[in-house]
């Protein structure tokens, strides 16, 4: 799968840019003069949604009404892909083709992304770790996708009736009982989704962990509250969270509380890791997923490698661009272009980014 030109309009910093891409790619400039933005829109337009906020108005430029990114998808058969954001929601579009449910569009452009702020992933909240997981397992199949909408959909109706619950002892134990087994029954597919995700993840990360760092040990735990628990066990736990939950008004059992564990050595890596060892474990974790995705739906993804100069020493970069498969379509941005082996820029498109816009350049 590649990407083989991008068209913006009124996105973040440029008013108005059309640019075509190869295999590899290197995006270069100072800091500040829309080199993220680039690899950004790229995203937008895979997933619909900007990996820098969960405000997706802040695309849209400054004064203007609407941002428009359209891109030419090289799969099978080419297609076009477009979104347009706007104050009041998203539109998108596959061949002019427009697409009610966001759920129908995403899963067909594959993305994968390392951006510095992934290396917060080991130390930020649980809810960072769980939407990592919820990105890379909707693009392998969007059912998953809806199946989590339905589940925080019934979770949010869960939580507003247990208040009622608390405040009117009249209310329906029944119609409780119906939210609880929906509930189970999503969180049970969910589960099984991510538990599976995790497995594969596992059999990858620390053969590429070593081949980074030279150093072994690295796994995941996925933490889950079904974890091991058949469906009749579980229920019986909301039986008996029931006078709790209604108490604080919410569901404190269930999927929306999974979390993953870094290890090295089965021992915690948020809390005895080094920054070194996390950033590298995070680097592995994105890297095995281009073979998961490789192997479940035999579509290699497009690979966002954003300012990875800045953040590791040239002997892991050498470590982690030789792991990548050749066939891949990479971008890379850096401050540096000086940093980036020049066998890697003789074989590349080389994008330079200035307050004048972006200039395809030779090198």
């Amino acid at each position: 799968m590649q990407i083989a030109d991008l068209k913006l309009l009124n996105f973040r910093n440029y008013n108005k840019l059309e640019v075509s891409f190869s295999k590899n790619n290197i995006i270069y400039g100072k800091n500040g003069m829309g080199k993220t933005n680039l690899i950004e829109a790229i995203y937008v337009l895979a997933l619909t949604k900007t990996f820098r906020s969960n405000n997706d108005k802040i695309l849209i430029k400054e004064d203007k009404e609407q941002s428009k990114i359209s891109g030419n998808i090289i799969d099978d058969i080419k297609k076009n892909y477009q979104i347009i954001i706007t104050k009041n929601g998203k539109n998108v579009k596959i061949d002019n083709n427009s697409y009610k449910k966001i759920s129908d569009y995403i899963s067909n452009i594959k993305v994968i992304i390392f951006n510095p702020n992934d290396l917060q992933i080991i130390k930020d909240s649980p809810s960072i770790r769980r939407k990592l997981l919820n990105v890379s397992i909707s693009q392998l199949d969007n059912k998953y996708l809806k199946i989590l909408s339905s589940y925080n959909k019934i979770l949010k109706q869960r939580n507003s009736y247990l208040k009622t619950m608390y405040l009117n002892s009249n209310t329906s134990q029944e119609y409780l009982n119906i939210l609880t087994d929906k509930l189970i029954d999503l969180g049970t597919q969910i589960y099984d989704y991510r538990n599976n995700y995790i497995d594969e993840i596992n059999k990858l990360i620390d053969i590429i962990y070593e081949k980074i760092s030279n150093i072994k040990g690295v796994s995941i735990e996925y933490l889950s509250d079904f974890n091991k628990l058949k469906k009749e066990d579980i229920k019986k736990k909301y039986i008996e969270l029931q006078e709790k939950d209604m108490l604080f008004g919410m569901t404190k059992f269930g999927v929306h509380h999974d979390d993953l564990l870094f290890k090295l050595n089965n021992k915690e890596l948020k809390e005895f890791g080094s920054e070194g060892q996390q950033k590298n474990a995070i680097i592995a974790y994105k890297l095995s997923e281009i073979s998961v995705f490789n192997d479940k739906i035999n579509k290699l993804p497009i690979l966002l490698l954003d300012d990875l100069f800045s953040e590791l020493d040239n002997e892991k970069i050498n470590n982690i661009l030789n792991i990548i498969d050749d066939k891949i379509q990479t971008f890379i941005t850096t401050t540096e272009i000086d940093k980036v082996n020049k066998n890697i820029i003789n074989n590349s498109k080389i994008f330079h980014i200035t307050e004048n816009g972006v200039e395809e350049v030779k090198i």
